[in-house]
């Protein structure tokens, strides 16, 4: 049985409303398509199903209200693209130096078998 079918019951406390539940759980949906791992162990197949029963144990920390504008309004200021491509041209980097030495050394053992 699909968890959309049953009844959601959650802490009124914490998510004032079924609305945040639904963004909070299509935000981590998200996450965990891109890769993020699941914080439960999965019951379920449903990346939708796992990011609700994620939010509903209360394993997904959120902000509102001033916290999460002050949060927006650094994140707006983050250049993530450059950030990626800078992780991309580190790895690529990287991939090239053990590359160079993996030719490097092996080189140097011909040399020496002669």
């Amino acid at each position: 049985m699909d968890i959309i079918t049953l009844p959601i019951e959650y802490d009124k406390k914490k998510i004032e409303s079924k609305y945040r539940l639904a963004v909070i759980a299509s935000q981590r949906a998200r996450e965990l398509a891109f890769g993020a791992e699941p914080r439960i162990p999965k019951k379920s197949k449903m990346i939708s199903t796992l990011s609700l029963l994620e939010t509903i144990s209360g394993e997904i920390k959120f902000l509102i209200g001033e916290e999460a504008a002050e949060a927006r309004e650094r994140a707006e200021k983050i250049d993530f693209r450059k950030l990626i491509e800078d992780k991309r041209k580190s790895i690529h980097e990287r991939e090239t130096t053990e590359r160079v030495l993996e030719e490097l050394f092996s080189e140097n053992d011909e040399h020496y078998e002669s």
